[in-house]
């Protein structure tokens, strides 16, 4: 398609996403905020300058033709595009002391919110913000992101923080219940509790420690490592959690690391920056306090 037959304006392709989602100019119309008559408008217009029909009218509405379908594909993509380089062009002009931070909620909960106040102590005049991710779109314009894993991330550059070193936890009562842990072998007799999507898993456990076909007596899953966390101190199972995360349960007595049990994990909890975009003072400022951190505490 030759420069001349590009659509004449954005309103136009969020009109025609909208008539193919909603089915009807009157739903679209309400849902991009112009009249009827202005969505029939752009949609005529879309197609004379394409020279195919895009919609056709059935029982229930207006219905992608074939060439619809191929429009709204690509148009629904280009628009995606659009919004995720506006989002890396605004993070550019962004004020130098402003930081967006994407943070995984058990690390903002467990570890970074209770020690933010002295970084906001330290440095007054940076705007930090604070998300959680919700699409690649998001996460492209954020400058900083906690992230987990074994540490490389294509586009990005990685700073180890902590989660290595991970420890079989339980409540006292929990674990004195069925007599005791003494080895890793005693574990079996126990409810474990797991989380669906951590690479952290009772078989990295179980090879560290050189059992063959571990398999506990019942396991508890959870979709939040938070909830993990809770249930363990709760004295409802036993949790592989990596020891930095529980340091004040632990010392506090709320959890015990029966025998000292548990691995080193390939996998841990690392910040990242992308690689394409300069670090700006605010956010070098909070990386290097963030490091400050992990080796203080």
């Amino acid at each position: 398609m030759s420069i001349q037959r590009l659509p004449g304006s954005m309103t136009a392709l969020r009109v025609l996403l909208a008539v193919a989602e909603h089915g009807t100019a009157s739903a679209a119309a309400a849902a991009v905020n112009l009249s009827q008559s202005a969505v029939s408008k752009h949609l005529r217009g879309l197609e004379e300058t394409l020279g195919v029909s895009l919609f056709a009218r059935g029982n229930r509405g207006l219905v992608p033709t074939e060439a619809g379908r191929i429009y709204v594909k690509y148009v629904r993509r280009a628009l995606a595009e659009l919004e995720a380089g506006n989002a890396q062009v605004s993070a550019l002009k962004a004020s130098p002391w402003s930081v967006r931070l994407h943070v995984l909620p058990i690390i903002g909960d467990r570890w970074l919110v209770p020690r933010f106040s002295r970084f906001a102590e330290r440095y007054p005049e940076i705007d930090v913000q604070f998300t959680t991710f919700v699409t690649t779109d998001t996460e492209e314009a954020a400058d900083g992101v906690f992230r987990f894993g074994e540490g490389e991330w294509p586009g990005h550059r990685s700073s180890y923080l902590f989660g290595r070193d991970v420890a079989l936890v339980g409540a006292a009562s929990f674990v004195a219940r069925l007599g005791g842990i003494e080895t890793a072998e005693d574990v079996r007799r126990y409810t474990v509790l797991d989380h669906f999507q951590t690479p952290l898993r009772w078989s990295e456990f179980a090879e560290a420690h050189g059992l063959d076909d571990f398999t506990p007596v019942h396991t508890t899953r959870f979709g939040f490592y938070s909830l993990v966390i809770r249930a363990a101190i709760a004295g409802q199972g036993l949790a592989l959690v990596p020891r930095r995360l529980v340091q004040e349960e632990l010392e506090a007595g709320r959890l015990v690391n029966p025998a000292g049990l548990g691995f080193k994990s390939r996998n841990a909890y690392w910040f990242t920056t992308p690689e394409d975009r300069p670090m700006r003072p605010g956010l070098e400022a909070f990386r290097n306090w963030l490091l400050e951190e992990v080796q203080a505490y």
